[in-house]
């Protein structure tokens, strides 16, 4: 037991039960409990398998590869439509814990398999990403821009994708864009 995980654990106001029961379940499956992210990180062999996380809503416990996972019973959740690899499965209560317990522990050891084998996640291609006509013009007028950008690994250019597409208005796509021009040509991701 990592004691940077007890740290974690204590300060949650709303899932310390859950969360706390997720991490003997995760931890009877000898996984190496770490902090990564910022959130109880568990690992086979310096692989990531799964994180234990906490919303609003719900707590979660993360499976890395997810999307690798036969899902027989229907309980991972792909969190957002940009999620590639990871899945969840959610909780609200501690019985809900208690009551795929069993299950849970199947799914780990099918994620330390899926690792054991050198499973991949084929993700999407940069190049397969819409580039918002907003940002395809500046970089367009502005080829020190392209330079930085193209330049940029491509985790971060999809980041700034992601971001510069999500808004329904031209106009604030076009402010995003703008807004952070100086953090792309500095070679910054949208979170540096």
């Amino acid at each position: 037991m990592n004691p940077r995980v007890d740290e974690y654990l204590s300060k949650s106001k709303k899932w310390q039960e859950e969360m706390t029961k997720l991490r003997m379940i995760i931890l009877d499956c000898h996984l190496t409990e770490e902090v990564k992210w910022g959130v109880p990180c568990y690992t086979f062999q310096g692989s990531n398998i799964a994180l234990i996380h906490e919303f609003k809503e719900y707590c979660a416990i993360l499976f890395v590869k997810g999307t690798l996972l036969g899902d027989a019973h229907g309980i991972l959740i792909q969190q957002t439509e940009n999620v590639q690899a990871g899945r969840q499965v959610r909780f609200t209560n501690i019985q809900d814990v208690v009551k795929v317990e069993a299950m849970l522990k199947a799914y780990i050891y099918e994620a330390i398999e899926v690792e054991k084998a050198g499973l991949k996640v084929p993700l999407k291609k940069t190049s397969e990403f819409r580039t918002p006509e907003e940002l395809q013009n500046k970089l367009d007028e502005m080829p020190a821009l392209k330079t930085a950008f193209y330049a940029l690994t491509p985790g971060r250019q999809r980041a700034y994708l992601h971001f510069f597409s999500q808004p329904k208005q031209a106009k604030t796509r076009e402010s995003r864009v703008e807004k952070y021009m100086m953090q792309i040509l500095s070679g910054k991701g949208l979170d540096d």
